[in-house]
C-alpha cells in the first residue's frame, strides 16, 4: 500500500508538471523536506528526561537540547533523518560511563525543535548555535547528521574542535536527490525543475552539495564508520569521504546495517577518543 501511495504521489506530480513545472517542483521539494514525526516510546522518553533539557534559538525556530554532565571532554551527538536524540541512548550510557560531557541536539523538524521543514543547510545552523554554547572537543554525527556535522564546521571552523565521527554519512546530496527522484518516479520535467528550485532557494546546485568537498578544509581528526551492506547509504560514500578528508581513518562493520547501533562500534567510538 505504501508503494503504490508513493507511485500515485509521483504520477500526480508528474502529470502537474506539464500544468506548471515550478509549481511541482515545489511539491515535490515540500516532500522531500518532511519528516514523518515518531513516537516516542516511554523508555526514550525517561532517557531523555535523565538530561537537563534546554531549548535554544536560531532566528524564529527552537533548538531541544539534552545535557548529560560529565568531568571530560565533551560530545556533542548529531542524529539523523526521522530520527531525534533518544536514538543515541545506548551510546550515552557508555559515554557517562566514562565521564563525558554530552550534548545532544534534535534536529529541524525532529524531535521536540522547531520548523517543519528539514535541510542539512538549516540543520547546520542549529549545530552552530548549540557548539557555540556548549563547545564540543568532539562531534558524532549519524547519516545526515554526519553531513550537516561537516557543513556546520566547513563554514564556522570552531576552534575547541578536534575530533569527528562520522556514522553512515552520506557524501553527495545529488546522490540523495537522485535516489528520492527514483522512488517517486518523477519525469525529467519535475526533475530538472527540482535543480533550478534548489539553485533558487540555496544559491548552489545539489553537486555543490557535498561531505566528501567540504571535509578537505577541516582539521580536526575524523574517524569513518560505514557498514559494507548499508541499504540507506551506499559503503561508497564512505571511501568517497575518507579519500578527502586528509585527517581520517575509516572502519568499515558487516551486518549492523544503517543504524550502526553496536556494542563494538561504540568501542571504536571510544578507542578513537581515547588515542
Amino acid at each position: 500500500m505504501e508503494k503504490f501511495i508513493i507511485k500515485l504521489i509521483g504520477s500526480y506530480l508528474n502529470v502537474l508538471s506539464y500544468v506548471s513545472g515550478d509549481y511541482a517542483a515545489n511539491k515535490a521539494l515540500h516532500l522531500f523536506s518532511t519528516p514523518r514525526k515518531g513516537k516516542l516510546k516511554p523508555k526514550h522518553i525517561s532517557f531523555l528526561e535523565s538530561a537537563q533539557q534546554e531549548f535554544l534559538k536560531y532566528e524564529d525556530f527552537e533548538i531541544a537540547t539534552y545535557h548529560w554532565q560529565g568531568d571530560k571532554t565533551t560530545i556533542l551527538l548529531v542524529h539523523g533523518w526521522e530520527s531525534n536524540s533518544a536514538r543515541w541512548q545506548n551510546k550515552v550510557t557508555h559515554f557517562i560511563e566514562e565521564g563525558f560531557n554530552i550534548v545532544a541536539l534534535d534536529a529541524p523538524a525532529h524531535g521536540a525543535s522547531g520548523s517543519k521543514l528539514f535541510n542539512a543547510l538549516l540543520y547546520s545552523e542549529f549545530i552552530n548555535v548549540v557548539a557555540n554554547k556548549y563547545k564540543p572537543e568532539i562531534i558524532i554525527g549519524h547519516s545526515v547528521g554526519g553531513m550537516a556535522s561537516v557543513f556546520f564546521q566547513q563554514k564556522y571552523q570552531l576552534d575547541s574542535l578536534n575530533k569527528m565521527v562520522l556514522l553512515g554519512a552520506p557524501s553527495e546530496f545529488s546522490g540523495i536527490l537522485k535516489n528520492y527522484i527514483k522512488l517517486l518516479g518523477y519525469n525529467k520535467r519535475v526533475e530538472k525543475h527540482l535543480h533550478r528550485i534548489i539553485l533558487k532557494k540555496f544559491g548552489a546546485t545539489p553537486s555543490d552539495f557535498s561531505t566528501s568537498k567540504f571535509s578537505k578544509d577541516i582539521e580536526a581528526e575524523g574517524l569513518i564508520i560505514h557498514d559494507v551492506k548499508d541499504m540507506i547509504i551506499p559503503y561508497a560514500d564512505a571511501k568517497l569521504i575518507n579519500k578527502s578528508f586528509k585527517n581520517s581513518k575509516l572502519i568499515t562493520t558487516e551486518g549492523f546495517g544503517h543504524s550502526l547501533n553496536d556494542r563494538s562500534v561504540t568501542k571504536n567510538i571510544l578507542d578513537f577518543l581515547e588515542e
